[in-house]
């Protein structure tokens, strides 16, 4: 199979990093060039790769490159519209970041011009290529608890605003300026927004869609963000099953302005817990669990080692067949965007304080 030509747009969000080893050894792409939003990410991206051309300007990357083939959407959310616009006018595909955006008119409206050109869109949510999360899917599809009766998980994580910090920016994780609820300072575009990967999951699981759901936010850990960092979600599925969800920021930090060795104050950075209740038994995993930490330096903080890089050349080896062989990716925007009605129905439910039907 050719080696797909992909390059990389804006290099703001916080999986930007991961995507580097990947690019450069997968024998499926030729790692062409990139586009950096500011001066500091530029300093950063050149600090870490030594060989791939990085721009200043989206259309001169392009026009200095037109044998571009496929782009990594590395950006906040509020730019992901105009860059798809861009890419479709320009017939190339698309990885796209966690959230397309939430505003759903604007979501069709990619849809459309995605379709209309004929590209392929992924959406980058890499937990479906976890080794642990594809054996478990494995085993609720072999019937090994019976059929699913409840779901809880957890995506909960340290803050990635400060190295990142549009994340923070309601009008750049949102799209735009809406409170929480009557009286609460706060806004949309925090943790929610960094954490759909349960709310996709228990769809793929499941094979069901959302028909009801409750969500609360608590007071804020971290009393100067203006965007919520802690709540708790619950519902109901078509099929009847039932689910507690935790997507929050409820791991302490430092404050860096890079990730780096020290950055998490609890041993563990992340955690993605899934426990899944069937009618004859219970399945449990700890999705980052085989990672090797270390309690050294900097600041006596532990370290960790991550061990899971699996996923994201499973995430991008489907990419690439899907752009060479014209399938379609399980994580379309299509699929997705019942995805964002849920997490758009968490906001509707806490403002209303009450449960909001889908």
């Amino acid at each position: 199979m050719k080696p797909l030509k992909i390059a990389m747009l804006s290099l703001t969000h916080g999986h930007t990093r991961k995507y580097y080893q990947t690019l450069r050894d997968s024998p499926k792409l030729d790692w062409v060039a990139v586009c950096a939003e500011n001066d500091a990410v530029e300093e950063r991206f050149r600090r870490a790769v030594k060989d791939v051309p990085c721009y200043r300007d989206e259309a001169e990357m392009f026009d200095q490159h037109p044998d571009i083939e496929a782009v990594v959407l590395a950006s906040a959310n509020s730019e992901h519209a105009r860059q798809v616009q861009m890419c479709a006018e320009r017939g190339i595909h698309i990885l796209s970041m966690k959230i397309p955006t939430f505003d759903l008119d604007e979501y069709d409206r990619m849809i459309d011009m995605v379709e209309g050109a004929g590209l392929v869109c992924q959406i980058e949510l890499e937990l479906h290529y976890n080794p642990v999360v594809k054996r478990v899917k494995q085993l609720v599809a072999s019937g090994a608890v019976g059929p699913l009766r409840s779901m809880q998980a957890t995506n909960i994580t340290l803050s990635p605003v400060w190295a990142f910090p549009w994340q923070g920016v309601p009008e750049l994780s949102y799209g735009k300026r809406v409170p929480l609820a009557d009286g609460d300072h706060r806004f949309r575009g925090g943790a929610l927004c960094d954490h759909p990967h349960v709310f996709d999951l228990i769809r793929w699981l499941t094979g069901s869609d959302f028909e009801h759901i409750y969500a609360e936010v608590a007071p804020n850990m971290r009393t100067d963000l203006e965007v919520e960092d802690l709540l708790l979600v619950t519902g109901k599925m078509a099929d009847g099953c039932t689910f507690l969800l935790d997507p929050s920021w409820s791991r302490l930090e430092e404050r860096l302005v890079e990730p780096g060795p020290g950055w998490e104050v609890f041993p563990k950075r992340m955690e993605v817990n899934l426990t899944l209740n069937g009618e004859r038994g219970t399945l449990m995993a700890d999705c980052f669990g085989p990672n090797v930490y270390h309690n050294g330096a900097p600041l006596d903080r532990y370290t960790v080692q991550y061990t899971y890089f699996d996923e994201w050349i499973g995430l991008i080896d489907e990419f690439c067949d899907c752009v060479r062989l014209g399938h379609t990716p399980q994580i379309n925007l299509r699929w997705h965007r019942r995805t964002i009605e849920a997490m758009n129905a968490c906001y509707e439910s806490i403002a209303r304080r009450q449960p909001v039907s889908l």
